[in-house]
């Protein structure tokens, strides 16, 4: 996998799943989370 920007946060609870903040330059941008633990 092959990236422009790394990002490490923790994800938050958001009703019946989970959610990580992005910048917003990234909106309309194709982004990849993976689990790292």
């Amino acid at each position: 996998m092959e990236g422009f920007e790394v990002l490490e946060k923790v994800a938050e609870s958001s009703g019946n799943s989970g959610r990580i903040y992005v910048p917003k330059k990234w909106i309309g941008k194709k982004v990849r989370a993976v689990l790292i633990e």
